[in-house]
């Protein structure tokens, strides 16, 4: 018997609307002693009433619905609540339930029971705390698909292909005596290498993915006053950092998150590079190299009114080490620098204090980066979690191939092969670990 749950639904701000959740085998009793309206013959229908506390004072004037389980969100009797989205009146009635026997429910603890009985699995759990997450429509539209069992029918692809190989050869383990022909090893091999690739390519989406879920971290390198804080801001459409005329002006990193053709970008300013003067800018100058390592995407902007110098040229080094983009700014005032010293990283001509290819630089950004031709149809892997399991499903799949094509006895082969379909189960949820499972849906909100 599951013991009965309620939680806000909704942001803990003021609102015109706000929602609470309640889910268990008695949610519709308790139910009944806090809302005014009968909600048990009308399933799945808005009934209007009033919202009652425990000495029936009318706390809220609303509307509720009954969803009788198994056809609810959690697979449990549930009713939602629709009430006026002030803080105190949810909070009010959210006190009446408890009251009434309900208790508070834990982070994510709507979906788990979701999954629990069979409404979802894992994946398309993960994919709703993903959902919420989205800074961008591409992440949406990606999680959306996720949610709807794109990426988990991927999986099972993979599964239901090692299951009908492991089965043929069930047979021989159980009779050794049998042997197999070298050409079915080998034609069973072949099918298992192609299987393999399936989960490489599948995982190999990751990286890109991973961007498409957390963003992209761009630092912004270069010596001092050549622009690096006029293209932060002309990149978010304000005046973020301070820009003066001054060297040094900043001396620490200034981190600002915007989405630029539908992909989140975290932007880092950073510290000019140069000989420090004193240790608050010899850190800053340290921070600005540190941050261009971790970055994802490195822009360094060069002043093209001015030669190359050796500060310069130690910027450019850094950015050949990784993906770069090479912004020429002070397009307004000319450009002395030959473009050719900067290939084969893109290179673009701006004026950022005049907003002059900005446009394009975003563009060029979102071309680099290489998101934003993701097909975002939930086949894309985001999460490191499911990343990891089919790497270790696709060496396991290699493992029994090559058992089966040098001719080891087959019990090895089929048991690697359990192992990956066990591994790939992880992923959906269908071989699951408790402390997985915690681990999960602690990151989801109270309420969800």
């Amino acid at each position: 018997m599951a013991d009965t749950i309620a939680a806000i639904a909704t942001a803990p701000v003021r609102a015109a609307l706000g929602v609470i959740r309640i889910s268990g085998d008695d949610a519709l009793e308790i139910s009944s002693r806090v809302f005014s309206a009968s909600l048990g013959d009308r399933p799945r229908e808005m009934v209007t009433g009033r919202f009652l506390s425990p000495k029936g004072e009318v706390l809220d004037y609303g509307m509720a619905c009954y969803f009788k389980g198994p056809k609810s969100f959690t697979g449990e009797d549930s009713v939602e609540f629709f009430c006026h989205g002030g803080v105190a009146v949810l909070a009010s009635v959210l006190a009446s339930l408890f009251s009434a026997g309900a208790r508070p429910a834990e982070a994510g603890e709507f979906t788990r029971r979701a999954f629990l009985n069979d409404k979802m699995d894992l994946i398309q759990a993960e994919s709703i705390i993903d959902l919420i997450d989205s800074e961008t429509e591409l992440a949406a539209r990606n999680a959306a698909e996720q949610m709807g069992g794109a990426l988990g029918r991927e999986i099972e692809k993979i599964a239901s292909s090692l299951t009908a190989i492991a089965a043929e050869f069930y047979a021989y383990v159980d009779y050794p005596d049998d042997e197999i022909p070298q050409s079915e090893r080998d034609d069973i091999a072949a099918s298992l290498y192609a299987i393999a690739d399936d989960a490489k390519k599948l995982s190999g989406t990751f990286r890109k993915g991973q961007l498409l879920r957390s963003g992209v971290r761009v630092a912004l390198i270069g010596r001092p006053n050549v622009g690096k804080s006029s293209v932060l801001n002309a990149l978010l459409g304000m005046e973020r950092s301070i820009v003066t005329d001054i060297e040094g002006t900043t001396r620490d990193t200034v981190e600002e998150s915007v989405s630029i053709n539908s992909v989140a970008l975290h932007l880092i300013d950073t510290a000019g590079i140069r000989e420090a003067k004193d240790e608050p800018e010899r850190l800053g100058i340290e921070r600005s190299r540190k941050s261009a390592e971790d970055a994802e995407l490195v822009i360094a902007v060069f002043d093209g009114a001015v030669p190359m110098n050796e500060l310069d040229a130690e910027v450019l080094s850094i950015a050949k080490s990784k993906p770069s983009i090479c912004v020429i700014n002070k397009q307004d005032i000319g450009c002395v620098i030959d473009k050719e010293i900067f290939s084969p990283l893109p290179t673009i001509e701006i004026s950022a204090k005049e907003r002059l290819g900005t446009d394009k630089l975003a563009d060029l950004i979102t071309e680099t980066v290489g998101i934003a031709e993701l097909p975002c149809d939930g086949k894309t892997v985001t999460n490191p979690r499911h990343a990891s399991a089919i790497d270790r499903a696709e060496a396991l799949i290699r493992s029994a191939a090559d058992s089966f094509r040098d001719g080891v006895f087959p019990d090895l082969a089929v048991s690697d092969i359990e192992a990956a379909i066990n591994t790939l189960a992880e992923i959906t949820g269908n071989f699951a670990q408790e402390s997985i499972l915690t681990e999960i849906f602690s990151r989801f909100c109270v309420g969800k």
